[in-house]
């Protein structure tokens, strides 16, 4: 205690403490360590509360019942509460080293046309939004799109020690295929080049000191998701899907895979879920509606958000201008700021009940290939749930036309 002589304790305090709950770990913040720097100087009270992640989407209602059940303490005047975050990240045995990097996370889709990777942007900087430090690395090395929707275009440095520096662009370190190659030049590598590509990626781009590395995966499951599966420490995946029945199909069989591959599924988002006209204010459910909600639910995961299809996100995609910088207030821009809060809780949720994860082994299942499951290149069987004819492609999110009711033109 300091200053002026105190008629409130700090076993008094701590005692108040206790009745606020962390709703995503289901313990109080005293018994959790969030608590730190408690000082009393007679009727004032002061403390900060660390949090896992700077993204925690209850951060400000923390606050208030922190502010409202210590006030209430009797000699209690003034309390001032800072709200700080401490990233958490856990072990991982087996895998490429990241020094420096406390979670990886996948972006995944299990088929193109999505918007996975303006998903995978958005939610990079809406936790960089939220203070987080962030990386992102499009390990879409066929058709790298990473590049032209942060609008940087520029070849990474290298360092003395042959340590590759990641572009920045709008505060996110980045690294891409798209900056080694020509934007007509296509990328004609088999399946061992790529997969040596992505572990320089892991292991020899130098990433620093980050919170968050956010990683936009090509559509589908193949090589690249394999490898990245095996050799680096994903800390979680979240998968995106449109409303409709085709995409979430697709959707469970990524799911499936990272089931396989003993990585967490953190949620699914659905993206593109509806369209409200900026003219006639009417709502319309261009794919249908409640697809990702009732697969998640049926799936046994958590279901992150709906992302609204608007016309900004297009064009500030092919601008280098994600939507989060174009148009900050945008719907649509929020809706990507609460599915990032959602999925760093999470995230936290999944680091704090997981133990140190050690390397995957993929096996091959000569028993499907002989019932009919095809043969992998050189005579030998398919791997289980290996699909070698997924699409490499990838588009942005698709256009629209006015619902119904809408009768204005263009």
């Amino acid at each position: 205690m300091f200053g002026s002589k105190s008629s409130v304790t700090s076993a008094q305090v701590l005692d108040a403490l206790k009745g606020v709950i962390d709703p995503d770990l289901h313990r109080n913040i005293v018994e959790l360590g969030f608590v730190k720097n408690l000082e009393i100087d007679g009727s004032k009270v002061k403390f900060d509360v660390d949090l896992t992640t700077p993204a925690c989407p209850v951060k400000e209602q923390l606050k208030e019942e922190c502010e409202r059940r210590v006030a209430a303490l009797p000699g209690v005047k003034a309390v001032a509460v800072t709200m700080t975050a401490t990233t958490t990240g856990r072990a991982f045995a087996g895998k490429v080293a990241m020094s420096g990097v406390r979670n990886v996370l996948a972006v995944a889709s299990g088929k193109g046309g999505v918007g996975k990777s303006t998903t995978a942007v958005n939610l990079a900087l809406a936790l960089r939004e939220r203070g987080a430090k962030v990386g992102l690395l499009d390990a879409d090395v066929y058709g790298p799109s990473i590049p032209m929707m942060l609008g940087v275009q520029k070849r990474p440095q290298m360092t003395p020690e042959k340590k590759i520096l990641p572009v920045v662009a709008h505060g996110l370190a980045t690294m891409s295929m798209g900056y080694l190659s020509d934007d007509n030049t296509p990328v004609i590598w088999r399946g061992p080049m790529v997969s040596g590509l992505i572990q320089q990626f892991l292991g020899v781009v130098e990433w620093g000191e980050l919170d968050y590395l956010v990683i936009d995966l090509p559509p589908g499951t193949g090589d690249i998701q394999l490898t990245l599966c095996q050799q680096a420490p994903l800390a979680g995946a979240i998968i995106v899907t449109t409303p409709q029945d085709v995409s979430l199909l697709d959707a469970r069989k990524g799911l499936k895979m990272f089931e396989q591959v003993n990585v967490p599924v953190l949620g699914l988002v659905e993206n593109m879920s509806f369209f409200i006209c900026g003219h006639c204010h009417q709502r319309t459910e261009i794919f249908r509606h409640g697809g990702g909600q009732g697969e998640s639910v049926r799936l046994g995961v958590p279901f992150l958000g709906e992302i609204p299809l608007d016309p900004e996100v297009v064009l500030g995609g092919d601008s280098g201008q994600p939507i989060l910088l174009r148009n900050p207030k945008s719907a649509v821009a929020e809706a990507y700021r609460k599915v990032a809060g959602a999925m760093a809780a999470q995230l936290s949720i999944a680091n704090a009940q997981a133990p140190a994860q050690n390397n995957v082994k993929l096996f091959w299942n000569a028993g499907s290939a002989a019932a009919g499951g095809g043969a992998a290149p050189g005579g030998g069987p398919k791997p289980s749930g290996h699909d070698h004819d997924h699409d490499h492609g990838h588009s942005h999110d698709s256009g629209h036309q006015h619902g119904p009711g809408c009768s204005h033109g263009h």
